[in-house]
């Protein structure tokens, strides 16, 4: 039987409505959610980590990176996978992350839509689905990072939440999941593994300061003006449409790049990939050859991660331009 360590970190799987707070809050550990779905015994030998008990909406560089902090010292430790509960908000950007830094085990996130105390709650069903893809022996082979939700099993790199509530809220665009769960065990759609350029062993530096900005009808420079200001390590532009930007950002980002700063052009779309085929004014093509960075078909949240990554990766003898630009490097492929 597969050794499988479930690291909780709080969200909504672990979140009720007590303890005089406003509002469902994380309060149940890791023991309680293992606890509470006795049929976890049937596929694994479980212990657990309690990292920290957060909302998915507060989680931050510093708490991701004692996340993945764990999930390699459970590998140290002997597991032959690991589980972490998270919370939904943020749970895709945790789980790349994991995807691009950590190497071994199989690390599948999960968590729930429906807090622990509501009735008809997801989070057992998704925890249980979790741990016997953590404990498979296919994703054992592979490694990787994944997240499981709703019967489905998701590659780290390419699922997104797409609604607010419903529990089908993760998908994978353009690309769809690597398993289902079916009544006779896990059904493979394509190949699991690590399909992600890896950046081992790094963290990202809290100090680090990736700013993201988001195009819309009439956006002007000032927030990118502001980021200059205060010293930014990187932009990341979530573009209308292929990545776009209006004139007055695309002039504030040009600024950007002449001054050092990367930027790296991604779409605040669902699904698709940013491309340079519009010009004038904040056209991504005009951008793009004025030296922006093409982000591919990365989320904007998620190029983020990337770009504080190779900001924060310690190298005398490159700028920090070129480390980000040689980050995203092939991003675009899905093969």
């Amino acid at each position: 039987m597969p050794h499988v360590r479930v690291v909780s970190t709080g969200g909504t799987i672990a979140s009720t409505s007590g303890g005089g707070e406003r509002g469902k809050t994380p309060s149940e550990s890791g023991d309680d959610l293992v606890e509470a779905v006795p049929e976890l015994a049937d596929y694994a030998a479980i212990d657990v980590d309690d990292v920290c008990q957060v909302s998915g909406f507060q989680m931050d560089f510093e708490t991701a990176g004692r996340i993945v902090d764990a999930v390699e010292r459970a590998a140290e430790e002997g597991a032959d996978g690991v589980v972490v509960t998270h919370g939904t908000d943020t749970m895709a950007e945790s789980a790349y992350y994991c995807a691009l830094v950590a190497e071994g085990v199989p690390v599948v996130f999960t968590g729930a839509q429906r807090p622990f105390d509501q009735l008809g709650t997801d989070g057992p069903t998704n925890l249980l689905a979790a741990v016997r893809a953590a404990g498979h022996d296919r994703f054992r082979a592979a490694g990787g990072s994944y997240l499981a939700f709703n019967d489905a099993v998701h590659a780290a790199r390419r699922v997104v939440k797409s609604h607010t509530s419903k529990l089908e809220t993760f998908q994978s665009p353009d690309a769809g999941p690597v398993a289902e769960l079916t009544p006779n065990g896990f059904r493979f759609l394509r190949e699991p593994g690590r399909d992600v350029d890896p950046i081992p062993g790094a963290r990202i530096d809290p100090g680090v300061r990736v700013e993201l900005v988001t195009n819309a009808m009439g956006v002007d420079g000032r927030q990118v003006e502001r980021a200059l200001e205060e010293g930014v390590d990187a932009i990341v532009v979530a573009g209308t449409g292929l990545g776009n930007a209006t004139g007055d950002l695309g002039a504030a980002l040009e600024d950007a790049i002449d001054a050092g700063v990367p930027v790296v052009l991604t779409s605040r779309c669902h699904a698709g990939a940013a491309a340079g085929l519009y010009g004038g004014p904040g056209g991504a093509k005009t951008l793009l050859e004025d030296g922006a960075i093409a982000g591919g078909d990365l989320p904007p949240w998620k190029a983020r991660i990337r770009a504080a990554l190779a900001v924060s990766t310690a190298d005398d003898e490159t700028t920090v331009a070129d480390r980000v630009r040689a980050a995203f490097e092939g991003v675009d492929s899905i093969a």
